[in-house]
């Protein structure tokens, strides 16, 4: 992110104070930030705080710095522009183009991406004017991330929650990254597996493998991102990416358990979860205790399911709506009896899902890493290489590709129905 430059607007709202988090993350990223704020976003923090913060000066109205023209060039240089928080009010100048602060101009000289991220309470954010400018700011191409549900100010709690300054700025490098984060996902239930499961030997001890779950976390983020509601099933202990339900499993059972339940109302299962093969066979209620009596010559192992199979089974079953679409990851190592993606190929071949996502992982490979790289298998024949990136920017290309095809279908059924 290196001397790319960004402009921070913060409105006026009591999450003001979580902005100072996100210029921190955006400079120590390497990112030159201008910080805009309003005029009330100054009675919550401080212009001292984030000029020591960004290192640069702070002004908030448009006779600021005239020689320079600092209302139109900000916005003019920027790569992106992101506003946290993103009040009621600003939100309905945004959409109304509105030009009366030096924030507001830049908004509307801004040829880069722009992020908002709304924050207010929850009675502000459902009224049908709020709901109004939302739906034109995105028409505008402006991209509006969905507020977390938690505490707001006072006692009152729900939607409204600015999200976390890091969950912010994932979405933020995503974009100066060159992610795209379209609309496009609203109205769909998607779920997302994510983890490597724990297969317990005894109330201490598990089998279990090097999965972080960063890239199944990744999914769910960028997903909830373009609109989708998100479930994810997962056993990582990552913090929750803000408007994603998720769900806390630790063994192969009960990530199938809980990911067909999940799967019987999706749209889209993106199965990403390192799932352990095998389970031990004898499960001890104590802990084995190593030269007594209770130490084990042997763990003898059993398979567990193969939950992507079984997914492929329930949509055949009409256990999963027929137009969901179904995607599958494959961790891989070569061997001498084929390459990574060789090893993908057959996978796709005895899974039948519709996409498969072939990873090379090892040791400081893949499994913990910030990012990723790899193929996109189609059922249909079609392979797309995935240059090595960061896992967000993965999560984006894979939806991209899992929107295409599902339009690819519905144009299918449509043609049917004429037919």
């Amino acid at each position: 992110m290196r001397g790319k430059r960004v402009v921070v607007g913060v409105g006026g709202g009591i999450a003001a104070y979580k902005a100072c988090g996100l210029i921190r993350l955006l400079t120590e990223s390497g990112c030159h930030v201008d910080v805009v704020p309003t005029e009330a976003a100054l009675h919550f923090v401080g212009s001292a705080t984030f000029e020591a913060l960004s290192g640069n000066p702070v002004s908030t109205g448009v006779f600021s710095d005239v020689p320079s023209v600092r209302h139109v060039a900000l916005g003019q240089r920027a790569d992106l522009v992101v506003v946290a928080p993103a009040t009621a009010d600003l939100l309905a100048r945004a959409a109304s183009g509105r030009a009366d602060d030096l924030l507001t101009s830049t908004l509307l000289t801004a040829r880069c991406p722009v992020l908002l991220a709304p924050a207010m309470h929850t009675e502000m954010w459902e009224h049908p004017a709020t709901r109004r400018n939302v739906d034109t700011l995105r028409e505008d191409g402006v991209r509006v991330m969905p507020p977390a549900s938690g505490r707001l100010t006072g006692a009152d709690t729900g939607a409204g929650r600015l999200p976390e300054p890091s969950d912010i700025a994932r979405l933020a490098w995503l974009l100066l990254d060159g992610g795209t984060l379209p609309w496009d996902l609203a109205g769909r239930h998607v779920v997302v597996t994510s983890g490597g499961t724990r297969e317990e030997i005894d109330p201490v001890r598990f089998l279990g493998n090097r999965s972080s779950g960063k890239q199944g976390h990744a999914i769910a983020a960028v997903a909830a991102a373009r609109g989708a509601r998100v479930t994810l099933v997962t056993s990582s202990d990552l913090p929750v990416p803000a408007a994603v339900e998720a769900v806390h499993i630790e063994s192969a059972l009960e990530l199938r358990e809980e990911t067909l339940r999940a799967a019987a109302h999706a749209d889209v299962v993106v199965k990403a979860a390192a799932v352990a093969d095998f389970r031990p066979a004898d499960v001890s209620e104590s802990k084995l205790k190593k030269g007594s009596e209770s130490e084990p010559a042997e763990i003898r192992l059993q398979r567990n399911p193969d939950i992507l199979a079984d997914l492929v089974a329930a949509r055949s079953a009409g256990d999963v709506p027929a137009p969901c679409v179904l995607v599958g990851f494959a961790a891989e190592t070569g061997d001498s009896s084929g390459s990574v993606l060789e090893h993908g190929r057959a996978k796709l071949s005895r899974k039948g899902c519709d996409l498969l996502v072939v990873n090379e992982v090892g040791r400081d490979t893949t499994f913990g890493q910030d990012d990723n790289g790899g193929w996109i298998l189609g059922a249909d024949g079609a392979e797309t290489t995935l240059d090595r990136a960061s896992k967000d920017l993965l999560a984006d290309r894979l939806l991209d590709a899992v929107t295409a095809l599902s339009l690819r279908r519905t144009r299918r059924s449509d043609a049917d129905r004429t037919d």
